[in-house]
């Protein structure tokens, strides 16, 4: 091969080839986040599910009904702070690793059903009566933004 041919090859790796790598690059990037956000979606939705089981574990408490539970006795009490202390946990942490102020119409699909999970406690008035205790400690956005949440919810009733 002659010189003028190898340095045509060059140039077309160079105009081609490398925007090409490039590209590729970026791309099984992106395609490597999106896995990492499917992932971390289905390991919280795991944790929910987790959680849903000990609600059914605990059928006295009554707590996938709208209502407010009453008559508990103090053993009864302790319990439903400790599963409503749970659900905050499992929902601050899905507000830090799912929730963006910016979002792909993907991230905002998987969010939007986490907040569906939010308002759904929120509209029950022992949940939204023990917020308070149960955000002290939590990051200050989350506990505002489901603060909020409990407000609203607290209004449509």
């Amino acid at each position: 091969m002659s010189l003028e041919t190898w340095e045509l090859l060059s140039y077309v790796v160079t105009v081609i080839g490398l925007p090409f790598a490039i590209y590729l690059f970026f791309h099984e990037q992106r395609k490597e986040r999106d896995n990492e956000e499917q992932e971390t979606y289905q390991l919280l939705s795991d944790s929910y599910t987790d959680f849903l089981k000990l609600v059914l574990e605990n059928p006295d408490l009554k707590l996938r009904s709208t209502q407010r539970t009453e008559g508990l006795t103090p053993e009864q009490r302790e319990r439903m702070l400790v599963l409503f202390d749970i659900l905050v946990s499992l929902f601050e942490r899905a507000y830090l690793l799912v929730y963006e102020s910016r979002m792909t119409s993907e991230q905002q699909r998987r969010w939007n059903s986490w907040e569906d999970y939010m308002r759904e406690w929120c509209r029950r008035q022992d949940f939204r009566d023990a917020l308070p205790g149960l955000l002290s400690g939590e990051d200050s956005d989350f506990a505002e933004y489901i603060q909020l949440l409990a407000h609203q919810e607290a209004s449509t009733k």
